[in-house]
């Protein structure tokens, strides 16, 4: 019954099952989740979710690499989180979420520096770690864009 729960959560409900790009499906998921649902764009609910997401990740990532080995596509509970984090305080905007979305793919996909070395924690733990640091590169990196691009900011706007 655990391992059925893991993969259910570590999958993000089958989004890791995508037969093509799982982990850009569940970081599209979790963006269009922060563009059309009012509510998880609130600091009160988004943080939370993601502790729990992390938390979640973290035991059932390191549960599917037993089933799947190391840093299973089928784990992406990771993409999820670290969209989001991506998505903290950043405005609820077409353009805003796009450019969150693919700066944290960027970031994912290339593992610069500390994203790479992050990945190398064992089990649930290098699964979970790539992705908030990429995350957290994301989101620093589309703000100082906002700052140094204040013509945009009419787009950032809903």
């Amino acid at each position: 019954m655990l391992k059925v729960l893991a993969k259910v959560i570590g999958s993000a409900f089958g989004l890791g099952y995508a037969p093509f790009a799982p982990g850009t499906v569940a970081s599209a998921a979790a963006a269009l989740v922060y563009l059309y649902v009012p509510l998880i764009r609130e600091p009160l609910w988004l943080v939370p979710m993601i502790l729990l997401s992390v938390a979640l990740g973290v035991w059932s990532g390191g549960m599917m690499e037993h089933e799947y080995g190391e840093d299973p596509s089928q784990a992406v509970i990771d993409e999820v989180a670290g969209q989001w984090i991506a998505l903290l305080f950043i405005p609820a905007s077409p353009l805003a979420v796009l450019l969150a979305f693919i700066l944290f793919r960027i970031f994912d996909i290339l593992k610069p520096g500390p994203v790479d070395w992050a990945q190398r924690l064992p089990g649930g733990w290098g699964i979970m770690a790539d992705d908030v640091l990429a995350g957290v590169f994301a989101n620093l990196s589309l703000r100082a864009m906002m700052l140094a691009l204040p013509m945009l900011h009419s787009g950032w706007a809903i």
